[in-house]
């Protein structure tokens, strides 16, 4: 498997929209540790709240500037005062729940936010690669025979979360072939790991287990057991996201997942093995958290991935879930 070029991204100028979130935060860290300029775009009333980049904030490492996805101007602004010359556009509101509940938000800063970095990019003159973070929630409902989902399969999107995503997808392609702008497309499966949002399933299964093994609690609470999950590691991600820069086609589309489902039942009892509580804590299932149009199965196929970028997963999901009962122990 191919290894990230250091070459490649040593000095490069390197802008993030989402740099202070989950995936940004680990982005950012690689790229510095790599000799990157990097910089990001965050909302002006965040600023200076960063847990994530704290440390690289507090050395000088990253550059931060305020403004917002909806606001064309904010982007064009820092784009060109910077001069980047590569964007990873992560920036978007991200839980498929709270889609659901304000629907219009969430296609106003997801949509119209890929539009105004598309924008951004054609307006001014420095930047030579960019990535769009789809998601797998694009291929919504799948059929049995198409699993597992390779990037042809048809994009049945079953939330508005998911119907935000695929329009972002589609606008990168369609402002590649009428604007020549050097985007790559990529559709993570479910990733995770430590820093990750107490919302999502993983995270909240393994934050109960290190409440557990504090005894401060003893019931894991869920929803539906039953979806079937393809959950990678967020540092192979983001290896993916830069392979994909430095290797993939422009205009193309690439899967990034380890090929293995599991359902959150499964998961839930992984954590509970491997945080050794199985004796003090149970799943309990909330008809309330169920959602009316949950995506069953989604497993990557990510062979294009391996074959034309070199990426693999190299993260076990044990090593994952270890890491993440630790980081909510702290």
């Amino acid at each position: 498997m191919k290894k990230i070029d250091p070459e490649f991204w040593n000095g490069r100028r390197v802008f993030i929209t989402g740099v202070n979130g989950f995936v940004g935060s680990y982005l950012s860290e690689k790229l510095v540790t790599l000799g990157a300029k990097v910089s990001g775009l965050v909302r002006r009333h965040a600023v200076p709240h960063f847990p994530n980049i704290r440390d690289h904030l507090e050395k000088g490492d990253i550059k931060l500037y305020g403004g917002n996805l909806i606001d064309l101007t904010s982007i064009v602004n820092a784009i060109r005062d910077f001069e980047a010359d590569v964007i990873f556009h992560l920036g978007a509101q991200s839980f498929v729940p709270s889609s659901v509940t304000a629907p219009m938000e969430v296609y106003s800063y997801n949509i119209m936010g890929t539009a105004n970095v598309l924008e951004s990019i054609r307006l001014t003159e420095s930047v030579e690669h960019m990535q769009f973070a789809g998601s797998s929630e694009e291929y919504g409902l799948v059929l049995e025979q198409e699993i597992p989902i390779k990037e042809t399969n048809p994009l049945r999107p079953l939330s508005p979360y998911a119907l935000s995503k695929v329009a972002g997808d589609l606008m990168c392609f369609t402002h590649y072939k009428n604007y020549g702008i050097p985007v790559v497309r990529t559709r993570a499966f479910n990733h995770t790991g430590p820093r990750r949002g107490s919302q999502f399933v993983l995270s909240h299964i393994t934050r109960s287990v290190a409440h557990a093994i504090t005894k401060e609690t003893d019931t894991i609470t869920l929803g539906n057991l039953e979806p079937i999950r393809d959950f990678t590691d967020v540092r192979d991600i983001i290896r993916g996201y830069m392979l994909a820069i430095e290797r993939g086609d422009l205009g193309d589309v690439y899967n990034f997942g380890t090929g293995k489902g599991y359902t959150i039942k499964e998961v839930a009892e992984l954590a509970i093995e491997l945080g050794n509580v199985g004796d003090r804590v149970s799943i309990e299932q909330d008809k309330h958290r169920y959602r009316k149009s949950d995506v069953m199965v989604l497993i990557c196929d990510a062979r294009k991935a391996r074959d034309r970028l070199g990426w693999k997963p190299e993260i076990d999901l044990r090593k994952t879930i270890q890491d993440m009962i630790r980081y909510y122990s702290r």
